[in-house]
């Protein structure tokens, strides 16, 4: 019983709009109306600056971290660290706080990976800007630290890490599929700042 009510708190914080909250406290406009129409932090960046991008974006990955952490509170096994995630990042992505149309699951992942493996969210940080510098698209470099952090978790040989991150990975990868047709049409926007 613990359990599922814990599973139902997670997707609420994962819920919780940060990008909604941010544009329309901050700078009175409804994000979802503008540039991409995402919550997430990429089209906050994009459309509100990077003030607020870093604040979203730090909020996304903070809720991942907090609902993944909640096990550790009550006893529960490690696992339960990865399957809570799961919840968190399904509200993030669907979140009932904004009629289901939410961020693309990146940065909520790597959160529930901080709590789960830091070293794994250092690293995967680090790749991420890896390849954000070479490729200068923040939706590849996404997609491409997710495969990283697949081979970190079978390198480590944590089955449950394998399993979680490998669906977590697929996830990201199906939330970017008009991102990886804009990049085949070479219509995707590269970012300026780097």
């Amino acid at each position: 019983m613990i359990e599922a009510f814990i599973f139902v708190l997670a997707y609420l914080i994962g819920s919780i709009p940060s990008g909604l909250i941010v544009g329309k406290l901050g700078y009175g406009i409804d994000i979802r109306e503008h540039g991409s129409g995402n919550l997430g932090g990429t089209n906050t960046f994009r459309t509100l600056g990077v003030k607020a991008g870093l604040i979203v974006t730090s909020a996304d990955i903070l809720k991942g971290t907090l609902a993944a952490a909640i096990p550790r509170f009550i006893d529960l096994p490690p696992i339960f660290i990865l399957i809570v995630g799961i919840f968190a990042v399904l509200g993030h992505t669907y979140p009932i706080f904004a009629k289901f149309k939410g961020g693309k699951a990146v940065a909520t992942s790597a959160g529930v990976l901080l709590c789960y493996e830091p070293m794994l969210f250092l690293t995967m940080v680090a790749f991420f800007f890896i390849a954000l510098y070479i490729s200068k698209y923040v939706s590849l470099s996404s997609m491409l630290a997710g495969i990283y952090a697949v081979i970190y978790s079978i390198v480590t040989k944590d089955i449950p890490l394998i399993i979680v991150v490998s669906l977590l990975t697929i996830f990201v990868i199906y939330r970017h599929r008009s991102n990886i047709k804009r990049i085949v049409d070479k219509t995707e926007p590269k970012v300026k700042w780097l």
